[in-house]
């Protein structure tokens, strides 16, 4: 029993002086281990007498349940001892502002689709979707594309592989969202007034091109609808997109394999001081093309020519995004850099609309 009391105080004192929870951890060891001391008199009970035991039994159980309760007792006063202490040393001003956190921003494309939307909604245009991987037919053959067609060829056009022996037309990633409005005059019929905006994917890359990019394109079907309709709605378009009062538009006849007769259309514009100005100057700058829905296309969508025409037309999204913002360079658009982001980029809770303004 005196060797239980030695071990009693010289564990405790031990304790009570351990200056750190380091030092702690080694009278434990030494006490409480595998190999420490108290450890070792427990197992030596069992060479004891069964008198022996009946005393030293309860003894040493005493004994390790004081030294690991002043153990506990110890490590949490150490560890209110280093808290006091870090509160003395460190300390905050609650008075003090909150620090600014950087917000995410809408990204220009993602602004820009949802400006366009919010216009030809007002005109009566709903928004159709489609897949970005297409079937060959619905790229190229329901738009009255030939074979032969430049923009058929792999040197243009992104195709899918096949497995061996599968001899089925290799699906492409669609190079515009024309095959959106097949689609969408298959489901719906006519009348039908629709845009597409998406994703497309060229093999093309520079300053202004991308191997993706966004387009917008819209399609409008009706009995009497013709190209003064066309030219009203983009006159339209236009003036809301570009916040300007005035805008003239110039009509250059061109060819496309899906609208007959096809135009190019050119917006009147000044490069004043290297800025841009639309509706105003001297000088023309090409923005989309255009025209009237070519009878083969009609019936690719399921509308009979002879009852039903309609008009086309289709844009860079991107593009647009450069000219009305001020943007150099495409390719920026993809690269994810921060500092662009918060210097294009536009407040999420600034939602576009034509009666608070588009842009804001």
């Amino acid at each position: 029993m005196d060797a239980i009391a030695t071990l009693r105080g010289k564990y405790l004192e031990q304790i009570g002086a351990a200056p750190d929870a380091d030092a702690l951890e080694n009278v434990r060891l030494a006490a409480l281990g595998k190999k420490g001391e108290i450890s070792l008199k427990m197992r030596e009970l069992g060479q004891m007498s069964a008198e022996e035991r009946q005393t030293a039994g309860p003894a040493l159980n005493a004994l390790k349940t004081e030294v690991d309760a002043a153990l506990k007792a110890r490590k949490s006063a150490l560890e209110d001892a280093a808290l006091d202490a870090r509160l003395k040393s460190e300390w905050l001003d609650v008075t003090l502002p909150g620090r600014p956190r950087p917000m995410g921003t809408i990204h220009p494309i993602s602004q820009v689709m949802d400006e366009l939307t919010a216009i030809f909604a007002d005109m009566g245009f709903a928004v159709a979707e489609g897949p970005q991987i297409e079937s060959d037919w619905y790229n190229f053959d329901a738009l009255n594309i030939a074979p032969e067609h430049p923009s058929r060829q792999e040197m243009d056009t992104f195709y899918m592989h096949r497995a061996a022996g599968d001899d089925r037309p290799p699906h492409v990633l669609r190079t515009h969202t024309s095959p959106v409005q097949i689609r969408a005059m298959q489901n719906q019929g006519a009348p039908i007034r629709v845009i597409a905006p998406g994703r497309v994917y060229r093999m093309d890359m520079d300053q202004t091109h991308t191997p993706m990019f966004h387009q917008v394109e819209g399609l409008a079907i009706d009995r009497d609808i013709s190209m003064a309709q066309l030219k009203w709605t983009l006159e339209e378009f236009c003036r809301a997109f570009f916040e300007v009062d005035e805008v003239e538009l110039r009509f250059r006849a061109s060819h496309f394999p899906f609208t007959e007769p096809s135009a190019e259309v050119d917006i009147r514009c000044s490069w004043e001081g290297g800025q841009l100005k639309i509706g105003e100057g001297k000088d023309w700058l090409e923005i989309l093309g255009s025209g009237m829905v070519h009878p083969h296309v009609l019936r690719a969508g399921g509308i009979d020519p002879n009852e039903w025409q309609g008009f086309a037309f289709g844009m860079g999204i991107d593009r647009i995004a450069m000219l009305k913002y001020g943007i150099p360079d495409l390719r920026a658009f993809f690269e994810s850099d921060l500092r662009w982001l918060r210097h294009y980029g536009f407040a999420s809770l600034d939602q576009p609309s034509l009666a608070a303004g588009l842009s804001r």
